[in-house]
């Protein structure tokens, strides 16, 4: 795969951005891309090693090796095909995956591993240029139809594969647009939502039928998803994690997810009333992982004041740690292009109180450092550390801690079980529900994962929902490409 000596001639190159005080001045992308020559050769890196990890780091079992050498090979109308064979989206993984599928790249034991993601997101984008992504419509329908409640990631792969099988799919979305968190808790400088629009064309153009400001079990009838022959749930994880913390009904603490799509909303001319602003506030961030990260930037972009973010875990280290070796994700550090726009970043750090003036409007955070006792067998223990308290000016607090799991209400008026964590059950690899024509997929039952989790397991439940309507599938299964004409 890829030039025998490649990886000794080429090192990593990867994608520049645009310098820091003009890409802060919009909400477009502001990655410059290599040239075809550069991509080429990260494709020449691709080492024949014999056994390619990172289909293990990777969710959908990307057949890496193979589209790396076709784009060696300057064969990119081969790599496409190569890539959507196991990724209905790579558009999306391209820009928002972690890219797992690199921390296991065997070059990445003693080099720069094969930059995946970029190699990934040129195909795509030179598919989509040259016109070879076109509407795949069904030889035939099978008469069968099938409600999907949920168009991000995990509701549009399902709907995909199961549209491709024959099947009459409609996608029930309760915002105004299609994408789930991927129009509205996905800045636009991640990824402008044009690249969702454009595959929304094509799965349209295949047949599958969307209706938005279609909320099941709130203004759209459990009677009329019944109806259906079958029903996956993939509504994804959207109970808001929040804190215990006096002060956090106060005027200025606000759901990271609202600051977001408020944000992305009115980057498109929607109104939004009371818009939440961090324009020349002190701004704290709490909660460390992406979804803080992009708070970051946003609230860059609208000219905050001061920036500063809170984790109440230890700093990762700057190197993979010991505990997640190789091929494993890393323990490690990671510093986002919003973090280098500008933010004050702390770590081990508890919020003990929002403070606030007499009209109950937030004015400032106190705060105790901490540290985490380990004992074996036990959970770790939080120990708060005496004399640390602080008092930090905050005009606007953002709350980036994550989800909960799904809302219950569509479990409770269709009566499927849920674990612990309120998660929809239903079993890996089969993913039916108790009741046995509804599915679930993705965050709604898994929990809160990642893009390329949510995008297998739509393809992998829509396999499953065609077994069960049909009694055998044809639908691709994990690591199994499936035909792949030309190549």
């Amino acid at each position: 795969m890829g030039k025998t000596t490649g990886f000794k001639e080429f090192e990593r190159k990867d994608e520049q951005y645009t310098a820091v005080e003009k890409r802060v001045k919009d909400y477009k992308e502001f990655t410059v891309p290599l040239s075809d020559k550069e991509i080429t050769e990260q494709g020449s890196r691709c080492m024949d090693c014999g056994i390619p990890f990172c289909h293990s780091g990777c969710p959908l079992g990307n057949l890496i090796p193979d589209f790396n050498h076709m784009v060696h090979q300057g064969e990119w109308q081969k790599a496409s095909l190569i890539l959507h064979s196991t990724n209905n989206f790579p558009e999306f993984t391209g820009r928002l995956c972690p890219a797992p599928c690199e921390q296991a790249c065997v070059l990445g034991i003693i080099e720069d591993p094969i930059s995946i993601e970029n190699i990934e997101k040129n195909i795509v984008e030179r598919a989509f240029k040259e016109g070879w992504i076109k509407p795949q419509t069904p030889k035939k329908r099978t008469g069968k139809t099938v409600a999907i409640v949920g168009s991000g990631p995990a509701g549009l792969a399902t709907a995909q594969q199961l549209n491709r099988a024959g099947h009459l799919v409609t996608v029930f979305e309760r915002d105004d647009e299609v994408g789930g968190l991927l129009r509205y808790g996905i800045p636009n400088f991640k990824m402008e939502k044009g690249i969702i629009d454009r595959r929304v064309e094509i799965l349209k153009a295949e047949g599958i039928i969307f209706k938005v400001n279609s909320n099941v079990g709130k203004n759209v009838s459990i009677d009329e998803l019944k109806a259906f022959s079958a029903i996956v749930l993939a509504g994804g994880a959207t109970e808001r994690r929040s804190l215990p913390t006096p002060g956090i009904d106060a005027d200025g603490v606000v759901q990271a997810m609202d600051f977001l799509t408020q944000q992305t909303k009115v980057v498109f001319g929607k109104e939004v009333k009371d818009q939440v602003l961090a324009t020349d506030k002190n701004v704290i961030v709490i909660g460390g992982g992406d979804t803080g990260s992009d708070c970051v930037g946003t609230s860059n972009r609208q000219g905050a004041k001061s920036v500063i973010n809170f984790e109440i875990m230890p700093k990762p280290p700057g190197h993979r740690s010991p505990s997640t070796p190789w091929p494993y994700w890393p323990l490690q550090l990671k510093t986002s292009s919003s973090h280098k726009e500008g933010v004050e970043r702390n770590w081990l750090i508890n919020t003990k109180e929002f403070v606030t003036d007499e009209t109950g409007k937030l004015t400032a955070l106190k705060t105790v450092n901490v540290e985490w006792e380990m004992i074996p067998g036990q959970r770790p223990k939080l120990i708060e550390i005496e004399g640390t308290e602080k008092t930090w000016p905050c005009d606007l607090a953002l709350l980036a801690l994550g989800f909960t799991g799904p809302e219950n209400y569509l479990a409770k008026q269709l009566g499927i079980k849920t674990d612990a964590r309120s998660n929809y059950k239903a079993k890996y690899g089969k993913y039916q529900t108790n009741v046995s024509n509804i599915f679930s997929a993705g965050d709604m039952r898994r929990g809160q994962s990642l893009i390329v989790w949510a995008i297998s397991e739509g393809r992998e439940a829509a396999r499953q929902v065609d077994k069960y309507l049909m009694g055998k599938s044809d639908l691709p299964s994990k690591n199994m490409a499936g035909d792949l004409p030309g190549i």
